[in-house]
């Protein structure tokens, strides 16, 4: 799924009106001021209602006669859209949104993993190895690792070869990414590479079991690191 390019006065026009209606500055129900809002960010009558047409295609917005536009109920959201997700992560509007990650991942990626090792070609296990390897050499560099990270959870899903498994690379790379940036931006995060290593071993050994319980502890130390970070940043709120 293609994601919205957010350049120039159009696309900024998208992002703060989209944040605006996650953070509830605009709420279920609220009809929009076209004529304040054109002032306001100083644009054109078009630029506005094209940025109404991408936030209208994700379900956040619509428009009827005599009502005008208005944000729609988050129920009719696109929230698996790439970037109503990406959105929602950047600043975590919605309180327990990477427990929804986390659970999602736990239902998908350990089933994912039983799959590859099922099914992973030899094309598969180099592009596992390649992640492993760039993962290994991110060190402190936290883009790298970010990148090698999502690299192997992409790697992973696609040696399922299942199209639809392969589909919920739009909602784990969204929701990893922004859990990624989190962690490895963080001091002192732990090492990835023996977690993520013992999944491929476990598929290279043609093992579903093993490589199913390798992905659950995988997925086990991912919580474990969030938890430590809001724990570090709820400590150092107080002091």
């Amino acid at each position: 799924m293609q994601q919205f390019a957010a350049r120039g006065v159009h696309g900024q026009t998208v992002e703060v009106l989209a944040q605006r209606i996650l953070t509830g500055q605009l709420l279920e129900g609220d009809t929009l001021d076209l004529v304040a809002l054109q002032t306001e960010f100083d644009v054109s009558l078009t630029v506005l209602r094209e940025a109404l047409r991408v936030l209208a295609a994700k379900g956040m917005v619509d428009a009827r006669p005599k009502r005008g536009t208005f944000v729609r109920p988050r129920s009719a959201w696109s929230l698996l859209d790439p970037d109503v997700l990406r959105w929602q992560f950047a600043r975590s509007h919605r309180p327990g949104l990477f427990d929804d990650l986390h659970e999602l991942r736990a239902i998908v990626e350990p089933g994912a993993a039983s799959l590859a090792a099922a099914r992973a070609t030899d094309e598969d296990l180099e592009t596992l190895d390649a992640a492993l390897a760039d993962m290994a050499a991110a060190g402190d560099d936290a883009a790298a690792a970010v990148a090698a990270d999502l690299a192997f959870h992409r790697a992973l899903l696609a040696a399922t070869h299942n199209e639809l498994v392969q589909r919920m690379e739009v909602v784990i790379e969204t929701g990893l990414a922004e859990r990624d940036r989190m962690v490895h931006g963080a001091a002192g995060p732990t090492d990835p590479v023996p977690s993520h290593k013992a999944v491929v071993e476990a598929i290279r050994r043609r093992n579903p079991t093993q490589a199913a319980r390798a992905m659950g502890k995988l997925l086990d130390q991912a919580i474990e690191d969030v938890a430590r970070l809001e724990g570090t940043r709820h400590e150092d709120r107080q002091n």
